[in-house]
């Protein structure tokens, strides 16, 4: 990871960076922060080097193991759906992936616990995340439907894949005043983005927009 070039040329480089900021907020991303926090981190890093000169274009990008980088708007709009409210301090990421979410939240909330269960996936973040001297993430390689129960509750929870039904175990782990942003439904056909708010005496549910991810699977990848 030493020889990796942060600042990027050509198609990486910061102009090709700033078009996707604007892209962005034409489309609604209005968080400076967030905005701020993705023109600064380098997407190209997260992508096998024949990718990596489409890290700024506004889509999904393969990442092994029928995984994908998540197209740029959506980790904006995630991102800033979950820190509406204002900040968070320990926040659950189920599905590390690449690391590139990851990153973005690490930048934005005090601690990021992340879980994945592909562990060559999880060990390229790890180095790419120690690339960018991102310390205050911690990952765990398991199941990522069950949260990290040893670790909460959490201040937010953000999903990078799609479970058909919201797992109870997520909702368990959700401190009160702590948001969960989830897509929802099954693979191939019409899932939303939704937002659940915890409140003493229950959940509010948001359904946001229409969305495609990967879907949420059990068990582990060693």
């Amino acid at each position: 990871m030493s020889s990796i070039n942060l600042q990027g040329i050509g198609m990486t480089s910061q102009r090709t960076r700033d078009r996707l900021i604007e892209r962005l907020r034409s489309q609604g991303i209005s968080d400076s922060k967030v905005l701020d926090i993705i023109r600064a981190t380098p997407r190209h890093i997260f992508l096998d080097e024949a990718l990596s000169h489409r890290a700024y274009e506004d889509s999904a990008l393969p990442i092994g193991f029928q995984q994908t980088l998540s197209q740029p708007y959506i980790v904006a709009r995630m991102t800033e759906l979950l820190l509406a409210l204002g900040p968070r301090e320990r926040v659950l990421e189920v599905g590390t992936g690449s690391g590139y979410q990851t990153a973005i939240l690490a930048q934005l909330v005090d601690r990021v616990f992340s879980v994945e269960r592909i562990r060559p996936l999880q060990e390229k973040a790890r180095q790419r995340l120690r690339h960018l001297k991102l310390h205050n993430v911690h990952l765990r390689h398991a199941d990522g439907g069950m949260g990290w129960p040893q670790r909460g509750p959490f201040d937010a929870i953000l999903s990078a894949a799609a479970p058909e039904v919201v797992p109870q175990e997520l909702l368990d782990q959700l401190a009160v005043g702590g948001r969960l942003v989830i897509p929802v439904g099954k693979q191939g056909q019409q899932q939303s983005l939704y937002v659940y708010d915890r409140h003493e005496d229950g959940f509010d549910e948001q359904c946001i927009e229409p969305v495609m991810f990967v879907p949420m699977v059990g068990g582990v990848v060693a």
